[in-house]
């Protein structure tokens, strides 16, 4: 997901109650709920190929799960430390809260952790067990930029800390927090609810679309993705692979619910210059991410060129982000 998504998170879990187990909370959750994104450095010295092959890996999984909760902390607690230490002279209304470093830590936790589940959910996915292994894993539950996710988790934050802010010092019992912390909390149940629809709906989709295919008597697919469009959670994105191309389509949930295919992109994987460019070192880059790959055989620039693509995200003639030209010039012999 987005950074927005990422720090909205992290800030309606705090203001959802957590911001009063340490000092620094908010702010601790807000760093950690986006740190795992450290791995985009890549594309200051790198790439594009390279960064898309290094995304979403190493700062992403179990390991750098356990790690960087407890570098975030100990940088939280020194420089929480050294801001203490700073304002120790200054008049105070109220004693300030402390800083407790097992509750940071807690913090910490589930402020990164919660980072690759939101990545789980769109269609370019996460390496969870990185770097024992290098699977990647699609949730296809959420477009990237999800405007119903950001509305939620932000209103709910906004009203708890206006909330908060009416709150007068030393006046925050039990009933007065609970009520300070429900619209933050609402937010966290609707936006769960959410997910967990569109989770159910993508993983029936697959099977009704196969269904309503089969109906027709075509070819079944060796793997479907029906991933959501931007802003219309009834609508789907449908990639089926198939044995020499790919279908791309549209589901539709209502009114009335239907698949219907719209173009086929051919894969053009075995062509001997495909073949031959497949081992220039942006080419296996390239094959280390990418789910639907194919050749565009429409696009190329001159002789010995291949432009490579995913039918996640381009077609015939239409460019992404992911696309990588290589040249045969580029290329090494193919190992296969």
């Amino acid at each position: 997901m987005d950074n927005l998504c990422h720090s909205l998170v992290g800030a309606v879990m705090s203001a959802g109650g957590l911001r009063r187990r340490s000092a620094l909370a908010t702010i601790t959750m807000v760093i950690g709920a986006n740190l795992p994104d450290v791995d985009a450095a890549v594309y200051l010295t790198s790439d594009a190929s390279t960064g898309l092959e290094f995304r979403r890996g190493w700062t992403h999984g179990v390991l750098a799960m356990v790690v960087l909760p407890l570098l975030l902390t100990a940088i939280m607690v020194l420089v929480g430390g050294a801001v203490e230490r700073a304002r120790a002279d200054r008049p105070r209304k109220a004693a300030p809260m402390p800083i407790r470093p097992l509750q940071l830590l807690l913090l910490s936790a589930l402020a990164v952790w919660s980072h690759p589940l939101f990545d789980f959910l769109n269609t370019y996915g996460v390496r969870f067990l990185m770097p024992f292994s290098g699977r990647w894993f699609y949730g296809d539950a959420l477009f990237i930029l999800d405007p119903w996710v950001w509305a939620a988790l932000g209103l709910g934050t906004a009203i708890s800390l206006r909330r908060a802010r009416a709150v007068p010092v030393g006046a925050g019992t039990t009933t007065v927090m609970r009520h300070v912390e429900r619209p933050a909390r609402l937010a966290m149940a609707a936006v769960a609810t959410y997910i967990a629809v569109m989770l159910a709906t993508s993983t029936i989709g697959r099977t009704l679309v196969e269904r309503e295919v089969a109906s027709r008597g075509n070819t079944p697919a060796s793997h479907v993705m029906v991933a959501p469009e931007p802003l219309t959670p009834l609508r789907r994105r449908v990639v089926r692979d198939l044995p020499d191309h790919y279908e791309i389509g549209e589901f539709t949930w209502f009114p009335p619910r239907y698949y219907v295919s719209a173009i086929a992109i051919p894969k053009g994987l075995e062509r001997a210059v495909v073949r031959s460019a497949a081992g220039a070192p942006a080419a296996r880059r390239f094959f280390v991410w990418s789910r639907f790959p194919f050749a565009d055989a429409t696009t190329q620039s001159g002789p010995g060129t291949v432009r490579l693509d995913d039918a996640r995200y381009a077609g015939p003639g239409v460019r992404s982000f992911a696309s990588v030209t290589v040249t045969l010039a580029d290329s090494v012999t193919d190992p296969r």
